[in-house]
């Protein structure tokens, strides 16, 4: 075990949680747009429309909370999907100032068409692993993820989500 006066190296930041999984989001992210490239579109983005998807007419603040992705960068985010034409905003008839969210027909063709890729991105993330080591990685991941998510600037607050971390993080 090192002692005080030992000089720190560049170890204690490679070995460090932190520093792995600021590494692995790179190479995610990474490989997400270089498998996605066709598309034009950013892992964001892409959560962003499954979300929009799964609850149509979801306003901003809520979306924020279902992908867990900070509110006022999330601005940019959907202004660039309605300018490529994959959602729409349309007035809450209860409030007019609130803007619900839709996917727009090219949005859902660009879900259907981007899936594979999707698909080709996540196993190749996990590729260099034997399968038990993916299960394993993944499990642990999920059980982090949930017992850290109040940690988090923008905890996850999709009750569904919530509910799948809750049944995984059980199984491991």
């Amino acid at each position: 075990m090192p002692n005080k006066s030992d000089p720190v190296t560049m170890d204690a930041v490679y070995g460090a949680p932190g520093y792995l999984f600021r590494r692995m989001q790179q190479i995610a992210v990474s490989i997400f747009v270089e498998e996605c490239r066709d598309y034009d579109l950013t892992p964001v983005q892409f959560a962003s429309l499954v979300a929009i998807r799964t609850h149509p007419g979801i306003d901003a603040t809520r979306l924020s909370a279902v992908i867990a992705f900070d509110r006022s960068t999330l601005g940019n985010v959907i202004e660039r999907l309605e300018t490529k034409l994959y959602i729409e905003r349309k007035p809450a008839r209860e409030d007019k100032r609130v803007k619900l969210l839709y996917l727009t027909k090219a949005g859902a063709a660009l879900l259907h068409d981007i899936m594979p890729a999707v698909d080709r991105a996540q196993a190749r993330m996990l590729q260099p692993l034997k399968p038990a080591g993916r299960e394993t990685l993944l499990a642990l991941l999920t059980q982090l993820v949930d017992l850290n998510n109040e940690a988090s600037r923008v905890p996850l607050r999709a009750e569904d989500a919530r509910e799948h971390f809750r049944r995984s993080s059980q199984c491991g």
